[in-house]
C-alpha cells in the first residue's frame, strides 16, 4: 500500500512522535510512503536549528534522519515555512535574510504536492493540527 503522511504539529509535539512511529511502521511492513508532507506547524521538524533539551527526545533530527536514511521525498510547506521562518538558501537570498536553516532532508514546494501525493497514494494519513 501506498501512503502520503502530512504533519500539521512541530516537532516536540505527541502527534509528531506518533507520526514518526507510523511512518516507521509504515516502511517496516513493507509498504511505500509516496511523501512525507510538513504543513503549518509541522514545518519546524524540517529546521536545521532545532535545539532540544537533553532529557527529550530530538524528533526534529528523527525525522531528518528518517527522511535521508531511506530516501523519501520530504516536502516543507513553502508559505507555512515562510511564515515561520524555515528557508532554504534560495529564499533566504530572495527575502534578504541572513541564513537559511532548512534541513538537508527536506524541500521546500508547494501545497499542490500535497495534493499530487494523496492522488498518487492508497491513504493520506494526517497527523496533528486544529
Amino acid at each position: 500500500m501506498k501512503f502520503a503522511i502530512a504533519l500539521f504539529s512541530p516537532a516536540h509535539s505527541p502527534a509528531s512522535r506518533r507520526a514518526l512511529r507510523f511512518a516507521e511502521a509504515v516502511l517496516a511492513g513493507g509498504h511505500e510512503i509516496v511523501r512525507l508532507f510538513l504543513y503549518q506547524d509541522g514545518v519546524h521538524s524540517a529546521s536545521a536549528n532545532t535545539v532540544t533539551a537533553q532529557d527529550e527526545l530530538d524528533v526534529a533530527e528523527q525525522w531528518n534522519h528518517f527522511v535521508s536514511s531511506h530516501g523519501l521525498d520530504g516536502v516543507v510547506c513553502i508559505a507555512a515555512g515562510l511564515r515561520r521562518g524555515v528557508l532554504d538558501d534560495s529564499e533566504a537570498k530572495r527575502h534578504g535574510r541572513p541564513a537559511a536553516n532548512l534541513a538537508p532532508s527536506w524541500e521546500l514546494s508547494g501545497l499542490g504536492q500535497l495534493h499530487e501525493a494523496a492522488q498518487h497514494a492508497d491513504r493520506l494519513v494526517c497527523f496533528g493540527g486544529h
